[in-house]
């Protein structure tokens, strides 16, 4: 079985310092190249199945894969699964970006979106016979969905 590519970051547990969790990425680690989109952050457990991510300044919940994972986590979601929504829209797992690329691809147009802390994202969204009202620069809302963002230990 492939590795997924990606980035890796280090869980954070209760007995961890805010300064012992560090990010490293991993090599090859490419928007336009990855099947899933991968999102960069810290981990901790919140006790209730799902774990708390860190994006940056921004707290994300993931309710998929290993929960419980400890050491170097990959979190990735799939682009089908990313929500792009108005700029300014708030709520759980909403995190600002910027659309940095479109590529039609006729039935759905991929958007390599630029998150708030830099990371590139990929999204797919199903074309529906009308324009797609975002274009290169447009300043957007990413909803990550916490059923959707999925845990996966180092190892894996």
């Amino acid at each position: 079985m492939k590795k997924p590519r990606g980035l890796t970051t280090r869980c954070r547990d209760a007995s961890d310092s805010p300064a012992s969790a560090r990010t490293t990425p991993v090599a090859g680690s490419n928007a336009s190249s990855r099947s899933a989109s991968v999102v960069f952050a810290t981990s901790g457990r919140d006790g209730g199945g799902s774990c708390r991510v860190r994006l940056g300044e921004f707290e994300l919940e993931a309710a998929g894969g290993d929960t419980g994972a400890s050491g170097e986590v990959r979190v990735v979601i799939r682009p089908e699964r990313v929500r792009l929504e108005d700029y300014g829209t708030t709520g759980p797992n909403r995190v600002p970006g910027m659309v940095e690329r479109l590529v039609y691809q006729g039935a759905a147009t991929q958007l390599v979106v630029r998150l708030a802390n830099g990371e590139p994202l990929q999204a797919l969204v199903q074309n529906q016979g009308q324009p797609i009202s975002w274009q290169q620069g447009t300043a957007i809302a990413v909803h990550l969905p916490a059923d959707a963002l999925r845990v996966l230990p180092e190892s894996a």
